[in-house]
């Protein structure tokens, strides 16, 4: 369609499950979301699954289901998009994993934060570079990120071990999750050495004093080999931009041809810059077909297992995200918006699962249903699904009218 502008809104794990505490409700339906009800009252709701079978549902894999890659063919794993995003070229033998700061407990014997406090990106390079130092090597390669998520690069190294996402063990034992299969040995060395180094260094012993969560141990997961992914454009036709304060999303937009756009004081948390995003948002759109803003906070409260925080986060996403970006489209003309999470991470559970996901779409050529709320009612009465769910996007940019 000629002039056509489309923005993707995702808040990522933001659907959940019924709540006792919630009187059998979950925290989409009992947080204040106007804009998204309008959304869907104005134009259509349905739901996605976005995660295939046999995958983890992980933000790496829904999200690129969300942007209409079928991650069964040429997808190798999570770390290696955030190498890319970090401006790292990886080699055809190297083996990239994530790498967490957490905390365990004083006993390093239990996971009692996988986000090791929140702590700050500043703090966080430090004890990077410092474990670079200590630990790095001509095989092992430490890169910092953004506050507890960094990047390990393993050269040469063996695919054959599996590891565990550390907000999946949150209050559990670790030795039981550590890296296990013929590969594992070197990276589960690395992961025990690291609790002695980082535990009495000085920015430690100082969150210590501050009643701040100490970064005493790093936590390896996520490992995968350079990917091979089609770019947005040739697929679609369409150019791209992205928004987000974590390195995968920014590694997902590297690997798929899309710019990246770095909006100042964007943190992954209930404290992100969500005006920057709007303003971020808008001006991309002068430059491209296509805007993807991703909003981490949601997940987040949801591995904390806060309920409070998710329905702050999912109130902030719809009033301060999708309201003001959703009010300027509709002065524009020809627009499309959807908005949805990637997966759900239920309060419950505190990780993520494979259910499918409610969205809502409004805009050119899209007819409104009869539903009138956003939430996980969707599940049932929404009017169009798609599973797989990386069809969504076709529809989304498609010339039909969608809907009715």
């Amino acid at each position: 369609m000629l002039d056509m502008k489309y923005v993707v809104l995702l808040g990522d794990g933001m659907s959940d499950r019924p709540l006792p505490e919630l009187d059998g409700r979950t925290p989409l339906m009992v947080a204040r979301t106007p804009n998204l009800d309008r959304m869907v009252q104005n134009g259509v709701g349905g739901w996605s699954l976005n995660t295939p079978d046999g995958y983890y549902p992980g933000s790496d894999v829904a999200n690129l289901g969300v942007l209409g890659y079928d991650v069964t063919q040429g997808y190798s794993g999570r770390s290696p998009l955030e190498a890319a995003a970090m401006g790292i070229t990886l080699a055809a033998d190297d083996l990239a994993f994530r790498c967490n700061l957490v905390t365990l407990d004083e006993q390093f014997s239990r996971m009692a934060d996988f986000a090791a406090g929140h702590i700050s990106t500043d703090e966080a390079a430090q004890l990077i570079s410092f474990l670079d130092r200590e630990l790095g090597s001509e095989t092992f390669a430490f890169s910092p990120g953004v506050s507890y998520r960094h990047l390990l690069v393993w050269h040469g190294g063996g695919t054959d071990l599996k590891t565990v996402p550390p907000h999946d063990i949150s209050g559990q034992r670790v030795q039981d999750y550590f890296p296990s299969g013929p590969d594992a040995a070197p990276i589960r060395t690395l992961m025990e050495k690291s609790q002695r180094i980082l535990q009495d260094h000085e920015i430690n012993r100082k969150r210590v004093a501050l009643g701040k969560k100490p970064a005493n141990a790093i936590w390896l997961w996520g490992q995968g080999r350079k990917p091979r992914l089609s770019l947005f454009a040739d697929l679609y036709g369409k150019t791209g931009g992205m928004i987000s304060a974590v390195d995968l999303m920014h590694g997902i937009a590297v690997n798929i041809g899309f710019e990246r756009i770095i909006v100042p004081g964007t943190t992954g948390w209930l404290d992100t810059n969500y005006e920057g995003k709007v303003a971020g948002c808008l001006d991309g759109l002068k430059r491209h077909d296509l805007m993807f803003v991703h909003v981490e906070a949601p997940d987040e409260a949801g591995h904390e297992g806060r309920l409070d925080y998710k329905i702050k986060a999912i109130e902030d996403f719809d009033q301060r995200l999708v309201g003001p970006i959703v009010a300027d489209l509709e002065k524009r003309g020809n627009f499309r918006v959807l908005s949805l999470p990637d997966h759900p991470t239920p309060i419950a559970s505190r990780t993520h699962n494979s259910d499918p996901v409610p969205f809502a779409l409004l805009g050119t050529g899209v007819m409104p249903d009869q539903n009138m709320a956003y939430d996980e009612t969707l599940l049932e009465k929404g009017s169009i699904s798609f599973t797989p769910g990386f069809h969504l996007m076709a529809s989304f940019l498609g010339r039909d009218i969608i809907g009715g």
